[in-house]
This record gives structure tokens, sequence and C-alpha cells, in this order.
């Protein structure tokens, strides 16, 4: 009997792990555990091939899900960074916004007063 290997959960994992890539390291969780779950179900097909119809669809999940996690992780490594180095980020996002024509000082009063709460100024 010909049965077909759980690609659901994975893709869903993984698009959880798109979605979350910059909320503190939640859609690496998610990518992590969608990793797992296609090791353990690409196992399974792997000990008898036959006996499953979608292989390839459980290959594109844990490419899918591969690909959620180096985003995740480096949308984790971003905010690590940030929270390491909040003052070079809002120096350098001031100097990105003065150069636009279009921004006020009033429209960087909110950044002003979160470099001062952060300590930069």
């Amino acid at each position: 009997m010909i049965q077909k290997l759980n690609t659901t959960a994975i893709y869903i994992l993984s698009v959880v792990g798109f979605l979350c890539c910059c909320f503190y390291g939640i859609g690496t969780i998610a990518a992590i555990i969608a990793l797992v779950l296609a090791n353990k179900e690409l196992a399974k097909y792997n000990a008898d091939p036959e006996l499953y119809s979608n292989g390839k669809a459980m290959k594109t999940a844990k490419t899918l899900a591969i690909v959620s996690l180096v985003i995740s992780l480096i949308g984790l490594a971003f905010i690590i960074w940030f929270y390491f180095n909040q003052c070079e980020f809002y120096e350098w996002y001031i100097e990105f916004a003065l150069n636009n024509p279009g921004v006020t000082e009033e429209q960087l009063a909110p950044l002003y007063d979160a470099m001062e709460e952060a300590g930069c100024r």
C-alpha cells in the first residue's frame, strides 16, 4: 500500500520561519523544528522508498526548511547585532534619513528620543 509522507507540517513551519524571521528567534525555532521533522520523514522514505509516493515533495520541503532556517538565522544575527550596536544603527539611520529631502526634523524626533533612551546622546 502506497503512503504519503507528512509534508504539510514542514511547509507550514517553514513558512512560519520565514514570516517570523525578525521576531527574536521565533522563526529560527520553527525552521529547526521543520528541518528535524523533514529529516525524520526522509529517513522513513530512504528506508523503504517504494512505500511512499511523495519523496520528491519531502525533499523540496526539507530544502524550504533549510532556506527558512538560513533566513531566520540572518534575522536573528541582525537582532543580536542591533542589541549590541544600537548607537551605531541609530547614527546610520539618521544619516540615511537626513540625506532624504522629504524627511523633516519632526519625523526624526522619535528616533532622537530612542537614541537618548539607549544612552547614545
